[in-house]
């Protein structure tokens, strides 16, 4: 018997998502913090390996609650952000709309869900094209639209301004969802305070960007409604008693947290200014935990990085011409530039400052 002749037709046509672990000394491609937290070791003991964990996370609500000024029930947690994306999709359908470049999970998730995906070019700033969104939005009806601000893999936040309108012109319409994964590392502080003003807005935070990937706990910001929906197709238990309980522990610390992000702010300001002091390198500013450069040869570029010992992300397919590099620690980020003036030397990269913003082609 074929078994692909039993999976439904959308999924028979997807691959699975490639996340691989290639040797490296400095792992600067996958916006990780390069600051991690100790486990302390009651914890792990404590842990009632026996028993099912907290089915709502409420310990962990409540102190996320407390940080954010909001309810425990205007929050829902997740096995990392991407679940949550899942639930959305589940909950309310397609169409989905989203601008690209981004997050590659919004149009990943959709198609896995068999849903229409709406993607819009960002304008030549790589900030959202109003006279291409609004339009589509009338025209495609979309169910929801996803923003990721900080914007993966660009870096930049975009207009508060042009967000607001698109959450505006929603109304009624459609659920809006701002991914604010790198939040953290921004000048500004984000959307939480409009949730009152928007019934149907959503805001995704996670711990990931802060020193918590391995953990996997993301989690949902939004009005009750929207929370209780949302909660109808969350499976039970998705937060294992071990995540609960480290994040827990560690969002006591914000202490810890906060130092940890001024260093990271600091490094990636240092990042960039040493990138574009570079020939032939073009770095773009970021307010996340990643910089965005453009480089002649960034394939070249890339494995002669990786051969110094250096993974940073290939952007090929996704903003044509670039590599993203993860910001690392002091050490790891002045290996990482050594190695990039030395290969920019070698292969004598042309042009001081190379081509402009605009004449990037960003691709779906």
């Amino acid at each position: 018997m074929k078994i692909d002749k039993l999976v439904l037709p959308h999924v028979r046509t997807l691959s699975a998502y490639q996340a691989k672990e290639i040797p490296c000394r400095a792992k600067l491609d996958a916006n990780e913090s390069p600051f991690g937290f100790s486990i302390p070791s009651d914890i792990v003991r404590s842990l009632p390996t026996n028993r099912y964990p907290d089915p709502e996370g409420l310990a962990l609500k409540e102190v996320i609650a407390r940080e954010l000024k909001v309810k425990p029930a205007n929050i829902l947690l997740g096995n990392g952000s991407d679940e949550i994306i899942y639930y959305l999709i589940t909950t309310f359908g397609g169409p989905v709309l989203f601008p690209v470049p981004t997050f590659t999970m919004f149009g990943i998730i959709a198609r896995a869900l068999g849903e229409e995906r709406i993607a819009v070019p960002l304008d030549g700033a790589f900030d959202l094209d109003l006279k291409k969104m609004l339009p589509a939005i009338r025209r495609e009806k979309p169910k929801l639209i996803f923003f990721s601000s900080p914007n993966n893999p660009t870096g930049n936040c975009f207009s508060v301004e042009r967000i607001l309108k698109i959450v505006e012109s929603a109304a009624g319409r459609a659920i809006v969802v701002v991914d604010e994964a790198y939040q953290p590392f921004a000048s500004e502080q984000g959307f939480l305070p409009l949730l009152g003003d928007y019934p149907h807005l959503v805001i995704l935070r996670t711990l990931s960007k802060i020193g918590l990937a391995g953990l996997r706990v993301g989690f949902l910001v939004a009005g009750e409604e929207i929370v209780r929906e949302v909660n109808k197709v969350r499976l039970p238990f998705n937060v294992n008693a071990f995540s609960q309980a480290v994040a827990l522990d560690v969002l006591l610390n914000r202490k810890a947290i906060r130092k940890n992000i001024r260093v990271i702010v600091t490094e990636r300001d240092r990042l960039l200014g040493a990138l574009s002091k570079i020939d032939g390198v073009v770095p773009y500013p970021s307010e996340a935990n990643f910089i965005l450069f453009r480089v002649t040869d960034p394939d070249k570029t890339h494995r002669a990085l990786l051969e110094m010992g250096v993974l940073v992300r290939n952007m090929k397919g996704v903003v044509d011409g670039c590599l993203r590099v993860t910001v690392g620690t002091p050490g790891e980020n002045r290996m990482f530039v050594a190695a990039l003036r030395k290969i920019a030397g070698k292969e004598g990269f042309s042009g001081r400052h190379g081509k402009s913003r605009d004449s990037l082609r960003m691709t779906k």
